[in-house]
């Protein structure tokens, strides 16, 4: 099988339904019958081909008797994952001419366990990697040898004065969009998270600081054309980016940006305090 793949698909496309029950028609959005009889192929097919070659292997190594999660396909294109029951009838123990074959669909269980999955690494309002994916990925890349590394560090400016006068709900709409321009900015291998209230880290392995510095001018860009959009409510940010040094730990790499970030907000409020408003300054290391 491993030198004649083509053997699996010409396996399945000799597989002949018998009989159905109206359950499995309405498992697969079949209108009768003869509908899903002549649209097999529709039917096996894709991610199907992986589990039928196990199939294949237990019945070659006489085990008649089998179960295991498979992934068909709906008449109507949508995945169906099913918990598939597969038994060779007796007197066809040699030709498996006669075999019944039992499906539980469990897609519903499916989604909620990659929900609960997704749950476990993101931040459901922001669409972000959370707090303990950081803390994981951060343990990742001490490990790792990949140097240099480096790590941005966002806070977002007048959270708590909109929550305070606005609302909870106007500041989540910030942070919401926020959110949307990190998604937008930040891609594999690189990876964007929500590590507190308004504190936002990008780590970028394998990033110099002009990689790093393309990164934070992709996110202003990205957050300007936003505030063109949300006029009324701007978003501002202040940053700090370090980039590892040698032998430096990823934990020292991520508390420069952090004290960057630090200088840069409080620059922020003392240029809005002052008689002319200022402008906001950027915060790169020097």
């Amino acid at each position: 099988m491993d030198v004649h793949p083509e053997f699996v698909r010409q396996c399945m496309s000799e597989i002949r339904v018998i009989d159905v029950n109206q359950a499995t028609l309405d498992l697969f959005c079949a209108k009768d019958r003869s509908d899903l009889l002549q649209r097999l192929g529709e039917v096996f097919r894709d991610d199907m081909e992986k589990p039928f070659r196990e199939q294949l292997i237990e019945l070659w190594n006489g085990n008649l008797f089998h179960h295991r999660e498979v992934i068909n396909y709906a008449l109507d294109g949508s995945e169906r994952h099913i918990l598939l029951h597969f038994s060779v009838f007796p007197g066809h123990e040699r030709d498996w001419s006669r075999v019944q074959v039992a499906l539980a669909d469990i897609t519903a269980r499916k989604k909620a366990e990659a929900y609960l999955e997704y749950l476990g690494k993101h931040d459901v309002l922001t669409k972000l990697y959370n707090r303990a994916f950081y803390a994981d990925e951060m343990n990742r890349l001490e490990r790792k040898s990949l140097r240099p590394v480096s790590a941005l560090i966002i806070d977002l400016n007048g959270l708590k004065e909109a929550n305070d006068q606005l609302g909870h709900d106007a500041g989540d709409g910030l942070l919401r969009r926020f959110g949307e321009i990190l998604n937008g900015a930040v891609s594999a291998p690189n990876h964007a998270c929500r590590i507190g209230g308004d504190e936002f880290a990008v780590l970028l392995p394998g990033a110099d600081a002009k990689a790093a510095g393309t990164m934070v001018d992709t996110i202003t860009e990205l957050l300007k054309i936003n505030n063109q959009f949300y006029s009324n409510a701007p978003l501002s940010m202040s940053y700090g980016v370090a980039t590892s040094e040698a032998g430096e730990t990823m934990e020292a790499v991520v508390r420069r940006a952090d004290a960057l970030m630090y200088e840069h907000k409080k620059a922020h409020y003392a240029m809005a305090e002052a008689p002319d408003g200022g402008q906001q300054a950027r915060g790169r290391p020097r």
